[in-house]
């Protein structure tokens, strides 16, 4: 048996790629889906982006066996609610695990149901009827083709990078 040249490359561990990418700052979001019985659910992802234009379509990278994965799978839809830079706050509820997300912030559902909007937190929102699916490792890649677009530009992006949050700074603004 015969053996390419990458056979014998081994990978960096999962804390070398984790500092690696914490080196390339990205913008904060919320992906949010309804259950079919209509219990919403969402967790807070940095690994968002566009993919295509036409037709409009972004991907987002979802840990495996999420309720919110799991929602969006089920409805075949999802929303991508991206946050402002006074948000940090709704982006550690979200991504602490804690039961009673929703309760603790204003939202609505988007028009057709796709999944909830965060009403107070989020600059855009991007409703999404899932188009493709991929499982990659420990997560899953979910593309999403964009239906439609509310943006409410209040304020700047959330970003995170360096394993901090920070805002979009005023000067590039301009």
């Amino acid at each position: 048996m015969t053996t390419s040249p990458t056979d014998a490359i081994p990978t960096v561990a999962a804390a070398e790629f984790r500092t690696l990418m914490a080196g390339f700052p990205s913008g904060v979001s919320v992906i949010a889906a309804r259950t079919p019985e209509g219990q919403p659910h969402g967790m807070t992802c940095s690994a968002v982006c566009s993919v295509t234009l036409e037709p409009p379509t972004l991907l987002a990278c979802l840990r495996t066996g999420t309720r919110t994965l799991a929602a969006a799978l089920a409805s075949g839809r999802f929303t991508v609610n991206l946050l402002h830079e006074h948000a940090r706050a709704t982006a550690e509820l979200f991504g602490s695990g804690a039961a009673d997300r929703f309760s603790r912030v204003r939202w609505a559902w988007a028009q057709d149901g796709a999944g909830p909007h965060l009403v107070d937190d989020a600059h855009a929102v991007a409703d999404c009827r899932v188009s493709t699916v991929h499982q990659v490792g420990s997560h899953t890649v979910v593309y999403g083709e964009v239906l439609r677009i509310s943006q409410r530009p209040q304020a700047g992006p959330l970003l995170y990078g360096l394993r901090e949050y920070a805002a979009w700074p005023v000067a590039a603004r301009r």
